[in-house]
C-alpha cells in the first residue's frame, strides 16, 4: 500500500513535537502516513528512573512509540536502530541507503523532516536532515515529489516562509496525549509545552517550510491539502 506521507526522525517524541496535529490530520484524510525513525532514544539520562540501563529504555522507548503512534493514527512506523546520539558518526551513505529503502518501500511522495541545523542544533537531527535530502537527491527515490522542512527560526531568518501552518489549538487533546505517551520524556516534554492540561500558546502553530519539489530547491511556496478542513 502507498503511503503518500513519510515522516523522518531522529528518535521518537520528535514526530509529536514537530507534527502530531499534521500526521493526524492525514490520517484522519486517509493519506495512512508512515514515520521512520533513526534511533530508539536510548542515549541520555532522562526516562532512567523508569529503566535500569540504556538497553531497558530503548525498549520502553519503543513501547511509546507505540501508544504515540496509537493516538496519532499512525500504523506504519519503523526504526533504524542506530545509536542514539551517534548518528553523525555511522556511516553517512548507509544512513542514505535506510532512507532510500524506507521511501522505496512505502512509494512516498510527500516527505517531512528537520531543518539543515536541527531546529535545535541536535546532531542527531542534522545528520537526519542531511541524509534525507541526499535521499531525495540520490536518483533513487522516484516517488517523492516534494521535501518540507520543519519552519524552525533559522529558516525564517533566511526568509523562507512555511508552506504548511497548522493551528494546533482544535487538535491539542489528541497532541497533549501523544506527549503524555512518550512518558520517559517529561521533563523535556514539560520545558517545552509546560502543564499539558494547558494549551501552550506558545507552541501553538506546526509549520514547515517547502525545501524541495520536483528537482528544485527552495520552490515558490504552496499551499497542500493538508491545510484543509
Amino acid at each position: 500500500m502507498k503511503h503518500p506521507y513519510g515522516f523522518i526522525y531522529a528518535h521518537p517524541d520528535d514526530e509529536t513535537f514537530l507534527s502530531a496535529c499534521i500526521i493526524r490530520k492525514l490520517a484522519d484524510q486517509g493519506e495512512n502516513p508512515a514515520l521512520l525513525l533513526a534511533t530508539r532514544g536510548e542515549a541520555g539520562r532522562q526516562g532512567l528512573e523508569r529503566a535500569t540501563d540504556r538497553s531497558e529504555l530503548a525498549k520502553l522507548r519503543e513501547k511509546e512509540m507505540d501508544e504515540a503512534a496509537k493516538v496519532l493514527g499512525l500504523s506504519n512506523v519503523e526504526n533504524l536502530g542506530h545509536p542514539d546520539g551517534q548518528l553523525a558518526e555511522i556511516d553517512f551513505n548507509a544512513l542514505v541507503e535506510g532512507v532510500i529503502s524506507f521511501i522505496q518501500r512505502y512509494e512516498v511522495e510527500v516527505l517531512f523532516t528537520f531543518p539543515e541545523d536541527g531546529g535545535n542544533g541536535h546532531p542527531d537531527h542534522i545528520t537526519i536532515s542531511k541524509v534525507t535530502t541526499a535521499a531525495v537527491w540520490s536518483g533513487k527515490c522516484p516517488s517523492v515529489r516534494k521535501l518540507y522542512y520543519a519552519a524552525a527560526a533559522s529558516l525564517l531568518a533566511k526568509g523562507h516562509k512555511p508552506s504548511i501552518v497548522v493551528d494546533t489549538e482544535a487538535g491539542w487533546p489528541i497532541k497533549a496525549a501523544a506527549l503524555r505517551a512518550h512518558a520517559t520524556q517529561h521533563v523535556t516534554i514539560a520545558k517545552y509545552f509546560g502543564d499539558l492540561d494547558v494549551f501552550p500558546e506558545n507552541r501553538r502553530w506546526e509549520a514547515f517550510v517547502l525545501g524541495w519539489q520536483d528537482g528544485t530547491m527552495w520552490p515558490e511556496q504552496d499551499l497542500t491539502k493538508v491545510l484543509e478542513e
